[in-house]
């Protein structure tokens, strides 16, 4: 297929997760997908979508100095093109200025016409000029690390609240790195040395993780490419989101419930773990989705998993209660422990979605709770940092069910590494982004009692 500019593209994508609420991961996927883009114009392309939308907060605030007269509706388009310059010369230091300020006039005189053009000039003209102002100079705390790390005020606020002002701004910080690839090993099929030793001939540089058990981290090359992905022998997966498997410790030929299955990572590292002997009911709201979980399960070569398109809050309406030995509840939540990898969601989520997601998780959690059996394990994960969506839930589900406890052996099936940052409740943990450069996770694992004096 001919060739397409790469700004363009990159400007095209910007424009649709804009106006037409696009997630910046899909658009990137599709575009890159169309084949229009050579490798290095891929990477390009990658970088000028996401980190534009990572830093739209601090390229407004740079642009607002030097942009100052209002913006007809039509017109509007203007912004998102300086935001994706201004990113460029703040940020990538390897493309020479002129460069930049050339392709983004020929690309206003494309989508516009030579007014609006003169316009995008002489804003970025007067950049050159005159510098960007100092950020550090804003005195309010929650407004400088809103400018500086480029986040919403109402989540900085939050974020220093509940954790403290030192806290709140490495989380900030963490968020605009980039993460890292890590994966998975089948362990039904390889270990970690020997999936090591076969991706090297492959071309892919990969090292241990020391996070995860499961885990290796990949330094170079593209493993989904590789023969070892296709034979199965290892999934793409984050490092905090491969402890909830161990976190559930699912034994051979016991039967698990899976509430929130899809994409199915999880769902497929408890079947490893398990090594096929025993049922794992896999349950998602989404039909469409179920087809992932099932493209996983067939890659994998994983037989032990029913899946069902099911609202885990309507469980009790397909299985008898005190059915199942663990049930997994990873929990739909406002996802601000992955903003690394999805930045689109610290400008589309708000603090009433934190209040919304917190009354689903405990109705699933009052839902599902009936369905395991005594002495059985309830363990319950997010991937979010917000405490009403964490440890308030497990709080306010336990101050309602003394049939259930903290689970403390938790501490017991995760890497000592992790011990320090458990605090004095050992049945559940918070995991920062800047811990171990991995997700921020929120794991908490609960016991069934088996009478009611124990």
């Amino acid at each position: 297929m001919k060739k397409k500019n790469v700004r363009q593209l990159a400007f095209d994508a910007l424009l649709k997760i804009e106006y037409e609420q696009a997630y910046s991961n899909l658009s990137i996927h599709h575009t890159i997908e169309r084949g229009w883009l050579n490798e290095k114009d891929s990477r390009l392309f990658t970088e000028l979508v996401y980190g534009t939308v990572q830093r739209k907060l601090t390229l407004d605030y740079y642009l607002s100095h030097f942009l100052t007269r209002k913006m007809k509706k039509k017109d509007e388009w203007i912004i998102p093109l300086l935001r994706m310059a201004l990113y460029q010369m703040v940020y990538l230091e390897k493309i020479p200025e002129h460069a930049i300020v050339f392709e983004t006039v020929q690309i206003a005189k494309k989508k516009g016409h030579k007014g609006l053009a003169s316009l995008v000039n002489g804003v970025l003209r007067s950049i050159q000029r005159k510098g960007l102002p100092d950020i550090d100079k804003i005195e309010d705390d929650i407004k400088r690390l809103s400018v500086k790390y480029s986040h919403p005020e109402w989540l900085v606020s939050t974020w220093i609240r509940q954790y403290g002002l030192e806290t709140a701004e490495k989380i900030c910080e963490m968020n605009l790195q980039r993460p890292k690839v890590t994966a998975r090993v089948n362990i039904r099929k390889t270990n970690r040395t020997d999936l090591l030793s076969m991706l090297e001939k492959e071309g892919v540089a990969a090292e241990e993780s020391r996070l995860s058990l499961d885990g290796i981290v990949i330094q170079e090359g593209n493993v989904v490419q590789t023969e070892a992905y296709q034979k199965g022998l290892l999934t793409i997966q984050d490092e905090s989101s491969m402890l909830v498997g161990r976190a559930v410790n699912p034994e051979k030929g016991e039967t698990i419930l899976d509430c929130c299955a899809a994409p199915g990572g999880k769902t497929t590292h408890l079947a490893e773990l398990m090594n096929c002997e025993g049922t794992i009911v896999a349950l998602d709201v989404h039909e469409h989705k179920l087809s992932l979980i099932q493209q996983q399960l067939e890659r994998l070569q994983l037989s032990n998993v029913s899946l069902y398109a099911l609202d885990a809050r309507q469980v009790r309406s397909k299985f008898p209660d005190e059915s199942f030995d663990r049930i997994l509840v990873d929990a739909p939540c406002t996802g601000f422990g992955v903003i690394r990898r999805k930045p689109d969601i610290k400008w589309k989520k708000t603090e009433q979605d934190v209040m919304e997601m917190s009354r689903i998780q405990l109705e699933i959690l009052e839902a599902v709770s009936p369905l395991l059996k005594k002495g059985g394990t309830l363990v319950y994960s997010t991937c979010t940092l917000d405490k009403r969506e964490n440890e308030q839930v497990i709080e306010t589900f336990l101050n309602r069910h003394d049939d259930f406890v903290r689970d403390e052996s938790l501490a017991e099936r995760l890497p000592d590494e992790l011990l320090p940052y458990m605090g004095d409740k050992r049945g559940e943990i918070q995991i920062l982004p800047q811990y171990f450069s991995s997700d921020g996770f929120f794991i908490a694992a609960m016991r069934k009692k088996v009478g009611k004096i124990e």
